[in-house]
């Protein structure tokens, strides 16, 4: 997969990850203790869907254009419009020009009290994201590898939180890698949810990646798919792995998933998956 964010932000991937990224930030929000949000591959912020790269690829006209011009039932349309309001907040004008990354996702749902440290090791796009968050003082961008990031920063003052580890797919032992890191994150900070991001382009791998998971002892690891179809060629699915998800996001999924799985199919194939590989069966 290309490392650069920018050919493929606002996507389908992006708006299935950062719609339940914000249900689960609006989770944490309902007590009044403070949380952490460690973001372990960040990305560079915010994306210019104007420029070069989104131009070319036109990825977001198919993800986020999609669906912000395509009316949803009430029930799923309610469970989306935290995530779409926090989009329109990066583009005033009303046009879409200006797609916001997981950090600047998590920093519109943070209060006062919250804290957000984002790792981000490419040299350009650690740049963006210092820029992106400037000077906000609930936020810290650190150059560091995200996976040893994941294991510097566990556990964290806060007892409550988020992980999100959305890495780039460049290595071919990136599934295993990743089933490994959070058996151990897990074990570091047991109080905390943990959001895994990954395509699906390898099935074999993904099925050897959920058994890994089902058999790690983990108590509760919840797993949603979404597939939007087309070629077989192009990325047309991805997952999701949430370990200790809030309590009602199954429920809020099992409502969201299947509008926004019509709205953003693209050819035959399409439609979502979501089981509990430890828990709650």
């Amino acid at each position: 997969m290309n490392y650069r964010h920018a050919f493929h932000a606002g996507n389908f991937a992006d708006v299935f990850k950062h719609a339940v990224l914000v249900r689960i930030l609006l989770h944490l929000r309902e007590k009044p203790a403070a949380f952490r949000v460690i973001d372990t591959h960040a990305g560079a912020g915010l994306y210019d869907l104007t420029g070069p790269e989104a131009e070319r690829t036109g990825e977001w006209r198919q993800g986020i254009g999609r669906v912000r011009a395509t009316p949803l039932a009430p029930a799923a349309a309610s469970l989306l419009a935290p995530y779409l309001e926090a989009v329109a907040a990066f583009n005033p004008g009303g046009a879409l020009a200006r797609y916001p990354g997981s950090p600047l996702l998590v920093l519109r749902l943070m209060r006062s009290q919250d804290r957000l440290t984002a790792c981000e090791l490419e040299p350009s796009a650690n740049a963006a994201l210092k820029r992106a968050l400037a000077a906000d003082l609930r936020a810290k961008s650190v150059a560091i590898d995200g996976w040893v990031g994941l294991n510097a920063f566990l556990p964290p003052k806060e007892r409550r939180g988020l992980v999100l580890i959305d890495p780039p797919f460049e290595q071919p032992d990136e599934f295993s890698r990743l089933a490994h890191a959070i058996v151990k994150a897990q074990r570091k900070w047991p109080t905390g949810i943990y959001m895994l991001w990954y395509p699906i382009k390898d099935r074999r791998a993904v099925t050897h990646f959920g058994r890994a998971l089902a058999e790690s002892g983990i108590p509760k690891i919840l797993r949603a798919e979404l597939s939007i179809g087309g070629r077989a060629d192009d990325l047309g699915a991805a997952g999701l792995v949430l370990v200790n998800p809030p309590w009602r996001l199954a429920e809020e999924m099992e409502t969201l998933l299947g509008p926004l799985a019509r709205v953003l199919a693209r050819g035959p194939g399409g439609g979502y998956g979501l089981d509990w590989l430890r828990g709650e069966n």
